[in-house]
């Protein structure tokens, strides 16, 4: 790349203002930074776009290994049934004397669950033996239960 130092940086002002002149000397530098960042955008993309084509070759190619081995599995898997039914067929037994008697599971029962119904961390026992309120009162029923009796 070009080497560009102080000293060559300001000869290159000190040229351009003479030649140019003081009253243009802004708007062409003006010009000449968008040129420049323009320019710098474009390498950029041309950059990534070699960039992104090297990885999806590499990609590809890492596609291709993944794929000749999962076909190198599967012939040996092949290689191996078939070496399994000659075996077999060679026994004279059939898959159905072979097979054991499948385990039998009890049915599955639903809880019967309320799932809309919250129910408490709290055991229902403990808070009885605490006295611990599990029903909310009205105000009037609250009066009525705990209003002293009269005895006649």
């Amino acid at each position: 790349m070009i080497d560009l130092g102080i000293s060559k940086l300001a000869l290159i002002g000190a040229v351009a203002l003479i030649v140019i002149g003081p009253e243009k000397l802004p708007r062409v530098a003006r010009t000449v930074g968008t040129l420049l960042g323009k320019a710098q955008r474009y390498v950029n993309d041309v950059k990534a776009e070699v960039n992104r084509s090297m990885d999806l070759d590499e990609l590809r190619k890492m596609k291709d290994t993944v794929q000749d081995a999962a076909r190198d599995v599967e012939h040996s898997i092949q290689a191996g049934a078939s070496d399994f039914e000659k075996q077999f067929s060679e026994s004279g037994q059939t898959l159905s004397e072979l097979a054991e008697p499948t385990p039998s599971y009890p049915e599955y029962k639903h809880p019967r669950k309320n799932w809309r119904l919250k129910q408490g961390a709290t055991p229902q026992w403990y808070k009885a033996r605490n006295g611990v309120r599990t029903k909310a009162l009205s105000g009037a029923a609250r009066v009525a239960r705990y209003r002293p009796h009269k005895i006649n």
